[in-house]
């Protein structure tokens, strides 16, 4: 089972079969929301009068350190850590637009792409070591 850890302080994201997320929407309301941890899966849970409308950017916090999750990579994408069964970690880039599938995951030497939006983010640099699997 794949482990989820804030890339600031290492503390655990995930909890049963879901990533606990703090979000925080145009309006500036705040929500907790609740991720797959399967890569790909981009099903989610929140309060439904939390309100996030197709195509909004919406902000992702870590939910113990109250961090924002905004990749250096691209703005529009967030970065949290993946820890496997084995103790191998993972760093995960995934969207934070609303609707927009897009996921990566990458150990630096291989890049594992998911998501029918993933090629938007095809051009952003990822450093040097990355840049082989673009």
């Amino acid at each position: 089972m794949n482990d989820f850890l804030c890339p600031k302080c290492g503390d655990h994201l995930r909890v049963g079969e879901n990533i606990i997320f703090k979000i925080k929407n145009a309006k500036k309301q705040k929500a907790l929301l609740l991720l797959s941890p399967q890569i790909g899966n981009y099903s989610s849970v929140k309060h439904p009068d939390f309100e996030v409308k197709q195509g909004e950017l919406v902000e992702f916090f870590c939910p113990l350190c109250d961090s924002s999750l905004r990749s250096d990579i691209h703005q529009n994408l967030n970065h949290v850590i993946m820890k496997d069964e084995h103790g191998k970690k993972f760093d995960i880039y995934f969207s934070r637009i609303a609707g927009e599938q897009s996921t990566y995951e990458t150990n630096g030497e291989s890049m594992h792409v998911a998501g029918k939006d993933a090629g938007r983010y095809t051009y952003f640099k990822i450093g040097e070591k990355y840049k082989k699997y673009f």
